[in-house]
């Protein structure tokens, strides 16, 4: 199925999973869990149906929905009455009241000679509105569960409350393994839409990524045919998937939504944000940034250099949702009332300048996936560099190690241009940056969308390359 392109490690993590658990059904303990997060809308819960369908084992898939501990538990009774566990009518007999209770009859549910696969999605809810949740869980998986021969899959979307399931002072701890699931990459992107390279990045970009998205993108339709026809559709993927996600994790009156928006429309210093924000309190601003942050929605950035730095800039760090606050939220109106055309022209007019700067973290993040290549040495930290009123500005710095380096290994310029080369007024530029930053002869490398017209680079990287490096990866290996 075309949403499942670039699951392939995925599914097969999932695979192997379910095999130590068929291969141990005899053993005390042939249980074993995977805690899987990543941010929403990015297809996990639909690729773990899928891998239920390839797997054909009985199986039970419960969605927690937020609710009181009264309704999540007749949503289970639900889900557990429409599964396809041998003894599911157990817990239409005896209704269980209580989550101990219910983890105690779900265990006497599950086969005992033969492999099972138990799902609970959105397990942060849980978490979040029922007492002592974790450690009824971890009771459960200890004493009855992981007895079973059974797969438990626990889903979340909250990335930093899945990530304090498992950690160390939390009843959870070391139970299960941690797989992250990421957005589709851009070669994922490319081969799923039939794109060339340097489209294939536009739309990772657009997209972001996201399944949901990229399947309203019509296979070798250009960047532009797809704005065109999301924004003639109000109920467009493009258009409603950031709302939704917002909504979910952040409350119409969080101020976290207005720093959000400040960040996503171009600001990206503390004082400018605050400025933007409504001129809110910094003890405010700095609660919304680490929300914000700690949920994985912002990436808070250092320069990359041998010195250390306090100059600190933030970023949206999903693509898509950058996209769409940048041109897409402030001007929902204009959509509704049909004229998704002057979204369209506006789009137009500041695309070039937008993916310039938009672009530069996926090339860092490529560049991280394709050294070392013979030419420079794999770096163990690729990020940038700036000066407080950016007259030094370094788009890719490779080091030993960050923020503050003891080596810098390369530095590079991104220039994405659809058909202005990289030119050696382009490497003169470079040069004196770099003299700048040290007096070192740290090679130099460049990235460009439309080729090069000078020679004196120790790198060059272009779409194709790039789109190279993703090439049979998952999108997130699991942890």
């Amino acid at each position: 199925m075309r949403r499942f392109i670039g699951r392939e490690r995925e599914l097969r993590v999932l695979d192997t999973a379910l095999e130590r658990v068929r291969e141990a059904v005899d053993s005390p303990k042939p249980g074993q869990c995977i805690l899987i997060r990543g941010r929403r809308r990015v297809g996990k819960s639909s690729l773990v149906e899928e891998f239920l369908r390839r797997a054909e084992v009985p199986s039970l898939f419960f969605t927690a929905a937020g609710g009181s501990e009264e309704d999540e538990l007749t949503e289970l009774l639900d889900a557990v009455a429409t599964s396809t566990l041998p003894e599911r009518a157990l817990f239409s007999e005896e209704a269980p009241t209580q989550w101990n209770a219910a983890f105690r009859l779900l265990a006497e549910t599950l086969p005992d000679d033969a492999p099972s696969v138990v799902v609970i999605d959105e397990v942060p809810y849980l978490m979040h509105r029922i007492d002592a949740f974790e450690g009824m869980l971890q009771r459960a998986w200890d004493r009855l569960l992981s007895r079973k021969p059974v797969l438990l899959l626990l889903i979340g979307s909250d990335l930093s409350m899945m990530e304090a399931l498992n950690s160390y002072d939390r009843p959870f701890h070391q139970r299960g393994r941690e797989m992250v699931v990421g957005p589709l990459n851009p070669a994922d992107i490319g081969d799923m839409l039939d794109l060339d390279p340097a489209s294939a990045f536009d739309a990772a970009l657009v997209t972001g990524g996201l399944p949901l998205v990229c399947a309203e993108w019509r296979p070798g339709a250009t960047l532009w045919e797809f704005l065109r026809e999301s924004l003639e559709n109000p109920i467009s993927a493009l258009l409603v998937s950031a709302e939704r996600s917002l909504a979910a994790e952040f409350p119409p009156q969080a101020m976290s939504r207005e720093v959000l928006r400040a960040i996503g429309t171009g600001e990206r210093t503390f004082t400018n944000i605050a400025r933007a924000a409504g001129g809110i309190a910094h003890t405010t601003l700095t609660r919304a940034t680490d929300v914000l942050t700690q949920k994985r929605v912002v990436a808070a950035e250092l320069p990359l250099s041998q010195k250390p730095s306090k100059e600190r800039r933030y970023r949206v760090a999903d693509p898509y949702l950058r996209f769409w606050l940048a041109f897409l939220d402030p001007h929902m109106a204009e959509v509704e009332r049909m004229r998704g055309d002057l979204v369209l022209n506006r789009i137009r007019e500041r695309w070039p300048s937008w993916r310039g700067r938009a672009v530069e973290p996926l090339v860092r993040d490529s560049l991280a996936r394709l050294l070392p290549d013979g030419e420079l040495p794999a770096a163990p930290a690729i990020g940038g560099y700036w000066t407080r009123s950016n007259d030094v500005e370094i788009d890719i710095v490779g080091a030993d190690r960050g923020p503050v380096a003891k080596r810098l290994l390369f530095l590079g310029s991104v220039k994405w241009l659809e058909t202005s080369p990289f030119d050696s007024h382009d490497l003169a530029a470079l040069h004196k940056h770099r003299a700048a930053l040290t007096d070192e002869p740290v090679p130099l490398i460049a990235v460009s969308r439309s080729g090069f017209s000078c020679s004196g680079l120790q790198g060059t990287y272009g779409p194709e390359e790039l789109l190279g490096a993703w090439r049979g990866r998952a999108s997130t290996p699991p942890g």
